[in-house]
């Protein structure tokens, strides 16, 4: 530890990603990537402004995309925040409706860039233990708080909160802001986006990164009432007027624009992760119901860690939480067929040989 790091920076646990090794090829379903390519119309719109304007700050407040979103999600576009992928909207967020003075409430298996990004901004928060089936006990975010947030699907557990149970939510905290995490959300949820307009205390944020197929774009949004987008905006604008460059905006554009293209790739990952599952249970495996684009695991004989040492020997990466309650799980991404075939065949002939 440095002598000149900052009393904040000594204490901080920073979140830690899913592991990019280069020692050689690996079938990667630890980091929720995209398996498929982005839509050739986002290559396009990027080659197309890959010219002498890269000279120039792109629009700082991404107009474009802005009236792009709106027109999907049907709303205004003074109710669309943009931002440098999702997580820097969560920091924004935290900065912009959370304070020190009254304690926040998330679940106690979730994102855990949320404890990372309370304790930067010095705001209290208090757990809330998910049920043994890891379902969240939706009452237990009606106690008295000082904003509320959840990811929806739950990560990394992937089952999802219906809509009328976050309405239950959003009437019990009407002068709190809650906040609703949907990276996940395009792979068979049903989007908060709805009671946006119902409910001036909501703010969703969703991501390019999972079902667009742009984690290296990094482009992330917020929907919600104006007054939560003016306060998103007053943090930005304090820290970084220009959080997205012309590429990811014009990217970004193609990408809500390419509805078909949208709509296979999702469609793809939902159909092999219903086969994946069926598969895995079939080998004594238990798989928590998933709307997600992964599948959270545990093996009714087989240690998670054993599992993920071997299949990292075979050259396949998994997610593996070192972490209370859940450090018998693994969370597996859904890649291509061809990739979960080969994890699927790998994986029967680590039971086989547990089982000899």
């Amino acid at each position: 530890m440095s002598k000149y790091w900052s009393r904040l920076a000594q204490n901080l646990e920073p979140y830690v990603p899913g592991e990019q090794p280069q020692d050689k090829k690996y079938i990667k379903l630890n980091t929720n990537e995209n398996p498929y390519p982005p839509s050739n119309k986002v290559i396009d719109a990027i080659k197309l402004v890959t010219d002498d304007k890269l000279s120039l700050y792109p629009d700082p407040n991404g107009s474009e995309l802005k009236e792009a979103l709106a027109n999907y999600y049907n709303l205004d576009k003074d109710q669309v925040f943009l931002g440098n992928g999702s997580d820097e909207v969560l920091a924004f967020s935290f900065m912009a409706f959370f304070d020190s003075s009254e304690s926040i409430i998330f679940p106690d298996i979730t994102y855990s860039f949320y404890t990372v990004y309370a304790n930067i901004f010095k705001i209290n928060y208090e757990l809330v233990p998910l049920n043994e089936d890891f379902t969240l006990p939706i009452k237990e975010l009606y106690k008295k708080n000082g904003g509320v947030i959840f990811p929806n699907p739950n990560a990394p557990t992937g089952n999802c909160i219906p809509l009328e149970d976050i309405e239950k939510v959003l009437i019990k905290n009407i002068n709190r802001v809650v906040i609703v995490d949907e990276a996940y959300i395009d792979f068979g949820g049903d989007s908060a986006v709805a009671l946006v307009d119902k409910y001036p205390n909501l703010l969703v944020i969703q991501t390019f990164s999972k079902s667009r197929s742009l984690a290296g774009l990094r482009v992330g949004y917020a929907l919600g009432n104006k007054d939560l987008i003016e306060g998103l905006n007053r943090v930005k604008n304090s820290v970084n007027s220009y959080t997205l460059d012309r590429l990811a905006l014009k990217g970004a554009i193609a990408a809500i624009n390419d509805e078909n293209y949208f709509q296979e790739t999702r469609n793809k990952i939902m159909d092999t992760r219903k086969r994946i599952t069926s598969e895995l249970i079939k080998i004594g495996f238990n798989v928590i119901d998933s709307k997600s684009n992964f599948l959270f695991i545990n093996h009714s004989s087989i240690k998670a860690v054993d599992i993920f040492m071997k299949l990292r020997e075979r050259a396949i990466l998994v997610r593996y939480f070192k972490m209370p309650r859940i450090d018998n799980y693994l969370r597996v991404t859904i890649g291509n067929d061809k990739e979960m075939d080969i994890f699927i065949r790998e994986v029967c002939k680590i039971v086989y040989e547990n089982n000899l």
